[in-house]
């Protein structure tokens, strides 16, 4: 009986956690039925290590951005090194970017800066903006509001773990909310909730691996090969089998990140 095939939408497969064995993550991954995989950059000084990966391996594409939580250590992004960035045919994605006051709060107008560089650089290249968003609804969902009446862009609300409100903001400018394993620890049934009552053309999976682990691997490393868990989550909320889900969100995956359909 064969898997279904799913896609991990967001994973960082250069940090140290999964880059020392990265062959056999992948291998994990497809034995999984993970057949695709976007892995993040952060900063893009770490680029070239980021983009050798997606080289070097089928169904492995990337994102390039600076996070947030970056934004105040690194050089201000620039719309056009974004821009010329994504001529490469396997960056299929913009970001991740956005805002978090959690931790670095002190940057905020940084953050907001680099948000708006980041969505006029999706917008010019027609790819997928990646929003990180924590302890900042209000700003975010202003900021994406306010430029997408300047302008359509695409967008996925990556490891969406915020309102309510930021969801339904997000979902009327038609865009999508990305599960994480945050979803699926037992403590979350406000954010089944919330994903539970989104269009299910509007649903992607991810890991944000090696981060937030899934149960039964809460508290480990996380990798793209658990991503199937958190799809299992998504499955049951959407009262579907897992094959169902895989292929809801797998074309929901195409639809979004047009270049790696």
């Amino acid at each position: 009986m064969s898997l279904p095939q799913i896609v991990d939408s967001h994973c960082h497969l250069d940090f140290p956690q999964l880059a020392d064995e990265i062959d056999d993550v992948i291998d994990r991954a497809r034995a999984a039925g993970v057949t695709r995989m976007v892995t993040i950059c952060t900063k893009l000084r770490e680029l070239v290590r980021v983009r050798a990966i997606a080289e070097a391996h089928d169904g492995v594409f990337f994102a390039a951005g600076t996070h947030p939580m970056s934004v105040a250590s690194e050089p201000m992004v620039t719309v056009e090194e974004l821009v010329a960035l994504a001529t490469h045919p396997k960056m299929v994605g913009i970001g991740e970017s956005g805002l978090d006051y959690h931790y670095t709060a002190d940057s905020m107008k940084a953050q907001q800066e680099s948000l708006r560089i980041h969505i006029e650089a999706a917008r010019q290249t027609r790819l997928p903006l990646i929003i990180h968003a924590r302890d900042a609804d209000a700003d975010m969902a202003r900021i994406l509001t306010e430029e997408h009446r300047a302008g359509a862009y695409s967008c996925v609300m990556h490891c969406f773990s915020s309102s309510a409100e930021l969801a339904q903001a997000a979902l009327d400018l038609g865009f999508y909310l990305s599960m994480s394993g945050i979803a699926a620890f037992p403590k979350s049934h406000a954010l089944r909730e919330i994903f539970a009552a989104a269009p299910i053309d509007r649903i992607l999976v991810e890991t944000d691996a090696p981060y937030l682990a899934p149960p039964p691997y809460r508290g480990k490393r996380n990798e793209p090969s658990y991503t199937v868990h958190t799809a299992q989550v998504g499955a049951e909320l959407f009262d579907m089998d897992l094959a169902h889900f895989a292929k809801v969100t797998s074309a929901n995956f195409d639809r979004l990140f047009w270049k790696a359909a």
